[in-house]
């Protein structure tokens, strides 16, 4: 494995720290009981809520505005920076906030998310940059191998120090808490480092690269893109595959705490499940990555999504928490594959020149994945009272997507990418 490779999967390794130390495990728990205990539980949800539809909303408008920006001027690194540092920033500022300041909490939080979405967009549109072609599904699994492990050590390490603060000479549990946002900022910014010193992007694809040119060229692409997507048509019937069975992974992954409570297990047993999975996800991810390269990323999704269909079966008559683990145990194995695979087959069939842009649109309708799942699941909660059959319904996500997913044709998408790559190649010499 080469260094620009390796490099480009540590931001995996240091920004996934955020997404489970502070997105799915303490920020909620704390904001509800520290920084917004002033407020009813329901005005709390409601906040929080509002906090996570902001932040993918800003992220939804700028990444592929951003994206075109970049391709144009050369500079998905430089923004790849300002996303990091200002989620770096915002993390860290986590830390000194003092109880009851939950409106500035939200704030903070809001900034520190638009800092993580911005920074996977712009790292996962550099995939083109650091590998070969051939090597796309190992890489890109050795990037979410890596955030697996990473997240979960650090992870692993702040919930220890928040069970046991006095071991590590901390006051209080809200004490051990602000300090895990804090060691998750230093955590971000350390092992980002690799990637600004090690990884080369493409050269600019405007001729102009003043801020005025490059901003006017970005937007004119952007335009261009919309209309290219008419005629990518493998690239769009991926896209809307990729958005049906995602929703379906990410519904799980941010209910299955919900669904676990409702059941009855204990919220101890579901935090040492979602560890569970983080830690399996290690090595998981990487063999994906082989499996990917031995019988294509298109088949090994497909493996991967047999998979769910089967845990979502399973989930609907599980009723102990051992079931819970061995079910955190087959989800972490193939949780880190379909995310890997997902990006290295999109890697394949998108043009290289406009990776940061069309990445843009990837990680877009990422933010909108877990919209449509939850809702499912919430409008079958209401309508039968029954939480069995509301996590049931998962299932028709998973079976649309793999059903569109067959009609992906890669050959045809490598060849169309290819061939827009080779005119771009060939109008610039002419220049």
């Amino acid at each position: 494995m080469n260094r620009p490779v390796l490099s480009w999967a540590f931001y995996d390794w240091a920004n996934s720290a955020y997404a489970v130390t502070v997105m799915s495990g303490f920020f909620p728990l704390f904001f509800k009981q520290y920084w917004a205990d002033s407020l009813s539980a329901q005005e709390s949800t409601y906040q929080l809520g509002l906090a996570n539809s902001v932040a993918s909303l800003a992220i939804v408008v700028l990444a592929p505005i951003l994206g075109s920006i970049a391709d144009c001027a050369g500079s998905k690194k430089k923004f790849l920076f300002v996303f990091t540092f200002l989620g770096v920033t915002m993390c860290a500022s986590l830390f000194l906030l003092e109880q009851g300041s939950w409106q500035l909490a939200i704030a903070i939080y809001i900034f520190a998310c638009i800092g993580f979405m911005g920074g996977v967009s712009f790292s996962d549109s550099l995939l083109v940059d650091v590998s070969p072609k051939k090597d796309f599904d190992k890489s890109s699994a050795l990037g979410y191998a890596l955030g697996y492990l990473g997240g979960g050590i650090l992870f692993a390490v702040c919930v220890w120090m928040v069970q046991t603060p006095a071991l590590f000479g901390i006051t209080s549990v809200e004490q051990a808490v602000k300090l895990s946002f804090l060691l998750v900022a230093l955590w971000w910014l350390v092992f980002s480092i690799p990637v600004f010193l090690w990884v080369r992007e493409s050269p600019a694809t405007a001729a102009a690269h003043s801020a005025v040119n490059s901003l006017w060229a970005g937007f004119l692409q952007l335009r261009q893109t919309f209309r290219q997507i008419k005629e990518l048509k493998v690239v769009f019937t991926f896209l809307l595959a990729y958005w049906l069975y995602i929703d379906g992974v990410d519904t799980i992954v941010r209910m299955a705490v919900d669904y676990g409570l409702s059941l009855g297990i204990d919220s101890n047993d579901l935090i040492i499940a979602l560890l569970i999975t983080q830690f399996i996800g290690f090595p998981s991810a990487i063999a994906f990555g082989y499996l990917g390269e031995k019988i294509g990323p298109k088949a090994g999704i497909m493996i991967a999504i047999g998979v769910y269909i089967f845990v979502t079966f399973w989930a609907y008559q599980m009723d102990s928490s051992r079931e819970f683990y061995i079910l955190a145990i087959i989800i972490g194995m193939v949780q880190g594959g379909v995310q890997s695979l997902s990006r290295s087959l999109y890697a394949r069939i998108i043009p290289k020149h406009q990776s940061a842009e069309f990445f843009g649109f990837y990680n877009m309708l990422g933010k909108f994945a877990a919209v449509l799942g939850p809702v499912m699941i919430g409008w079958v909660t209401v309508m039968t009272g029954n939480h069995r059959l509301a996590m049931l319904s998962i299932l028709i996500l998973f079976i649309a997507g793999a059903v569109i997913l067959i009609r992906v044709n890669i050959a045809e998408g490598i060849a169309h990418a290819e061939k827009i790559d080779k005119q771009y190649a060939n109008l610039g010499s002419s220049i």
